[in-house]
Order: structure tokens, then sequence, then C-alpha cells
């Protein structure tokens, strides 16, 4: 059974940083296009930062400049680098890995709270 599974998050103070982390079990996560999304409480689940098979990335606007995704595919890990977190950053964050239109894994998600 495919597993994604998430890591990383935390409670840090605004302005403070975490780094997420998203290995795999049974699928090998450089040829997937892989994505992080996050789900604030009563709100959708929106996409926040993505990486092509190629390397090529995207990001919402509101975590342009503050997080990076990147990828270990020696590790066969994608890492989400969040820097200076606001309130706004709260959420549940989950990991998407996708193969065209045929397949999609979600990990359970890992809890980021921005308070002080």
């Amino acid at each position: 059974q495919v597993q994604l599974v998430e890591s990383g998050g935390d409670l840090v103070q605004p302005g403070g940083s975490l780094r997420l982390s998203c290995g795999a079990s049974r699928i090998t996560l450089n040829f997937y296009d892989m994505a992080w999304y996050r789900q604030a409480p009563g709100e959708q689940r929106e996409s926040v930062a993505d990486i092509t098979k190629g390397g090529r990335v995207n990001y919402a606007d509101s975590v342009k400049g503050r997080f990076t995704i990147s990828r270990d595919n020696a590790k066969n890990t994608v890492y989400l680098q969040m820097n200076s977190l606001k309130p706004e950053d709260t959420a549940v964050y989950y990991c998407n890995a996708k193969l065209g239109t045929t397949r999609s894994y979600w990990g359970q998600g890992t809890q980021v709270t921005v308070s002080s």
C-alpha cells in the first residue's frame, strides 16, 4: 500500500521557521509531480507549493519569498522550508504525489500552528 508520511509540523512563534518533510513508501517520488497543500479550520484545502518531476516550482502568492519546496530523490523525500511564519499560515499541511491524471496520493497531514 502506497503511503505518504508528513512530519515536521509544530507550534512556532510568528517569524519562526519550520521544515516539513514528506516521505513515501512503495512509490518512487522522482517519477511524480509533488505538491504541498494546506487546510485551515473552516477553509478549503489550498495549494501552497508544487514541484514537477523536472524541478520546476510554483508557489501561492501568499507564501512567495517565504516558503521553499525541494526534493531529494536519493532520500525519496520532498521538503517544504517555511520561514517568516505568520499566524495565517496555521493549518494542517498535506503532501500530494501526482502521476499525470491517473494516480494521486495524499498523506495524513501534519499540523502547523503559528502563535505567540
